[in-house]
């Protein structure tokens, strides 16, 4: 371990690297702990310590480490640059011009970036405002919402995302890995702490599930990290334009094709009743409504329909995530025209059909893991003492962290064999 932090340090961009990325994160921590000029934290941090958090609430808390408990001037985290990403991708399969762009390599990829930017301002904009009113129909009163004081914390939320997803982006052009996924990382990360010490401080009844939940954790670590690497290799066979058998190559499928794409989509889905449930609570005509939602599709104290239906929801949207973005017919075509073919199976549409039906098994186990996970921590608040906010860990952080610590040590170790061979060049 040494020698391998000695190597690190020797190689002198990859040093620089690192710290730039430790700088960018310090100052995004720090910025996490400036509240909205105006506003009273601790109304705030009196309503998450409460019930009445709703599972919107309490999802936005553990992926902005603090940020929120804080009333922080980036509270909403990067989920308007994600939410943007998101849409952009999927534009680029419903609108023929976006997708002519997707195919033009580095060019066309810069440019539906400069596009994801310009969407994540509105939507910021947007998020804002429902989050404060969020805040307000839960009870609490941190700001003025009447026209137009609430313009000044909307200006303040929208700056504080955008100045993180510039950091993002600056960290992942100087720095070391993707700089949106480092941030979302050490705001996961930099909760655990608290988590951990309010549990030992004032955890009566609780720690024996407590350790329970840290055992299972472990055993998820180990079983996602096998997951994020798991793969099917697909056999490939090239023409030799000479003498001699042909080019051998392969075309991996991946298990975990969609990545944390669907859990996203389905904590989108999952939260939104809930969110609605707040808005309708004044109203005495949508009672049944919203004690129907707060019974059964609340995270807090989750029920089997809650459950289930999470469940599903990932499963889902990792066949729909993966059949937009991968394309059997476009990579048998591409395979095709490069003289290629799969040893057994005719060019064109049967190995279409082979791939599909290959990458559609992949997605039934992979969305049937990842719907596990993600529903474990829920289990736990169910079926025992712990409550939403004891959770050391959800299982979409858990993914998150593996997936990003995986990448990072992918990085560092290309940059350290290019240094390598720099040496002996």
């Amino acid at each position: 371990m040494f020698t391998y932090l000695l190597q690190l340090w020797r190689s002198e961009d990859l040093r620089k690297r690192i710290l730039i990325t430790l700088g960018l994160l310090l100052i995004y921590r720090i910025v996490a702990h400036i509240a909205i000029p105006g506003a009273d934290p601790f109304a705030l941090r009196q309503f998450l310590d409460s019930r009445s958090a709703t599972g919107a609430i309490g999802i936005f808390a553990a992926l902005t480490g603090g940020a929120l408990d804080n009333f922080s001037i980036v509270l909403l985290g990067l989920s308007p640059y994600i939410n943007a990403s998101i849409i952009i991708q999927l534009c680029t399969v419903i609108f023929p011009k976006l997708e002519a762009i997707s195919k033009e390599g580095a060019q066309g990829q810069q440019q539906l970036n400069r596009y994801t930017r310009f969407l994540t301002l509105p939507l910021a904009f947007l998020q804002s405002y429902g989050f404060l009113i969020l805040l307000s129909q839960g009870g609490v009163n941190l700001v003025d919402l009447s026209f137009p004081n609430v313009l000044a914390p909307m200006l303040f939320v929208t700056t504080g995302s955008l100045f993180i997803m510039w950091l993002g982006e600056l960290m992942t052009e100087k720095g070391i890995g993707n700089g949106i996924s480092m941030i979302i990382f050490a705001g996961i990360v930099s909760g655990i702490p608290s988590t951990v010490s309010a549990l030992l401080i004032a955890g009566q009844g609780k720690m024996g599930a407590f350790y329970l939940f840290a055992i299972v954790s472990v055993a998820l670590l180990v079983m996602v990290v096998l997951f994020t690497d798991a793969h099917r290799l697909i056999p490939i066979t090239y023409a030799n334009q000479g003498a001699g058998r042909g080019v051998q190559g392969n075309i991996p499928i991946r298990l975990n094709q969609a990545g944390m794409i669907p859990i996203i989509f389905a904590i989108s889905l999952i939260t939104f009743p809930a969110i609605i449930a707040q808005f309708l609570q004044t109203a005495p005509r949508f009672a049944p409504v919203v004690r129907f939602i707060n019974e059964y599709m609340n995270s807090q104290n989750p029920s089997m329909l809650y459950i289930i239906l999470y469940f599903l929801l990932v499963l889902g949207f990792t066949f729909f995530y993966v059949s937009v973005t991968f394309k059997p017919e476009e990579v048998a075509e591409t395979i095709q025209k490069r003289g290629g073919f799969i040893p057994g199976v005719r060019p064109g549409a049967q190995t279409a059909a082979l791939l599909a039906k290959t990458s559609n098994r992949m997605n039934l186990w992979g969305g049937t893991f990842l719907g596990i996970v993600a529903i474990i921590p829920l289990l736990f608040t169910k079926y025992s003492t712990l409550s939403a906010s004891d959770l050391i860990i959800s299982g979409s952080g858990l993914i998150i962290i593996v997936g990003v610590v995986m990448e990072l040590i992918r990085q560092i170790n290309a940059q350290l064999l290019a240094h390598d061979y720099e040496k002996l060049v």
